[in-house]
């Protein structure tokens, strides 16, 4: 994880005189955090009346775009499932790590224009960021509903001989076919029962056919056994081997049915293998915008807060503060100490400002 302070602090005769006085104080000394400019361009300040409304919107839609940055990097996760590793490469903002895009911030003003004003920005990215929400949303269930399919045929041929398919394990030669008066039925064995079931197969009910039982298939715990029988005898010969521990598995070969079971999951993982490269690019860019989004509304919150609490004409520095892990405290007390001289709500702005953690680990 790694933690970012955004702050600001009101303008002495020069904004570098500000950056100068707090580089002086947290870092050249005490190397209490490592620290950047960040840079917020001239936007309109617009009307008093404005910035208060704004103050409490920009919070709102800043905790709306934080969760839908979260949710796609979470879904990017998702989607690359084994190849989690891979995510952090996959999250970046403008082709860059995380880290080198806020500590290098720049306005985009092609994408929010400045001569606009800052609510019709903050309206901006609050459409651009909805957008983003709902289509994750719609392909998300998409490609999840496909998942889940393939999860459950995948299930079906997992697991088990008590509980699993048996479609692939058997063939059309282990059963007799189309007799009005025979039927091979397939019996599930534990592994400790082999010779019991050899020797009391053929007496578990009139009219099992001697020698008729073959081993098919064996799990770690169990194996399936084929054996033929009169039709007449079943009931009979299932209750006498649930008494001896042997599972008669309810199975029909149908050949057509087992030929569209394979081909449904051929299909499912055909259409998987499509989506997925679309789905991981359209996650790729759309976390970048996002991402982009969020800073920009941070951006505006610390411009907004800063005229409301500094006054006009417009002058404070904005600055992106790397608290080192174990001087955090130490860097809270030395920051209050050095703009305790402001107002009282001034002097909050350290709890009051941005937070930015990032996963980059």
């Amino acid at each position: 994880m790694t933690e970012f302070w955004l702050i600001s602090a009101p303008g002495d005769k020069t904004c570098q005189q500000t950056w100068d006085k707090m580089m002086a104080a947290t870092t050249r000394t005490n190397n209490l955090s490592t620290n950047h400019k960040f840079n917020i361009p001239d936007l309109k300040v617009g009307t008093l009346d404005v910035l208060v409304g704004l103050s409490d919107e920009l919070a709102k839609l800043d905790s709306f775009v934080e969760g839908v940055v979260k949710k796609v990097a979470q879904y990017m996760a998702d989607v690359l499932e084994d190849s989690r590793d891979k995510v952090q490469e996959n999250l970046l903002a403008n082709g860059v790590d995380l880290v080198t895009y806020i500590t290098r911030f720049q306005w985009d003003m092609a994408k929010y224009p400045i001569k606009q004003s800052l609510k019709n920005i903050s309206e901006i990215i609050s459409k651009q960021v909805t957008q983003i929400d709902n289509d994750l949303k719609t392909r998300a269930s998409a490609y999840n509903n496909l998942k889940g399919n393939l999860q459950n045929l995948e299930r079906k041929n997992a697991g088990s001989l008590l509980t699993r398919s048996l479609a692939d394990i058997v063939k059309k030669d282990d059963f007799v076919l189309d007799s009005e008066y025979l039927i091979t039925l397939l019996v599930v064995v534990p592994k400790t029962g082999y010779s019991d079931w050899q020797k009391a197969y053929e007496t578990l009910a009139e009219m099992v056919v001697p020698r008729s039982s073959h081993l098919l298939f064996e799990d770690s715990d169990s194996g399936l056994f084929s054996v033929t029988l009169f039709r007449k005898a079943i009931d009979d010969f299932k209750h006498k081997a649930r008494e001896n521990k042997f599972t008669v598995r309810d199975f029909q070969y149908n050949e057509e049915e087992m030929k569209a079971d394979k081909e449904e999951m051929t299909r499912l993982s055909t259409d998987k293998k499509k989506q997925f490269g679309p789905l991981v690019r359209w996650l790729k860019v759309n976390f970048s915008e996002a991402f982009i989004a969020w800073i920009h509304i941070k951006a505006l919150r610390v411009f907004v807060e800063s005229v409301l609490r500094y006054g006009l004409p417009v002058n404070f520095q904005a600055m992106l503060l790397q608290p080192n892990k174990k001087t955090m405290k130490k860097l809270r007390e030395v920051l209050n100490d050095l703009y305790k001289h402001l107002d009282s709500s001034a002097a909050a702005i350290i709890d009051v400002s941005a937070s930015i953690i990032l996963n980059t680990e």
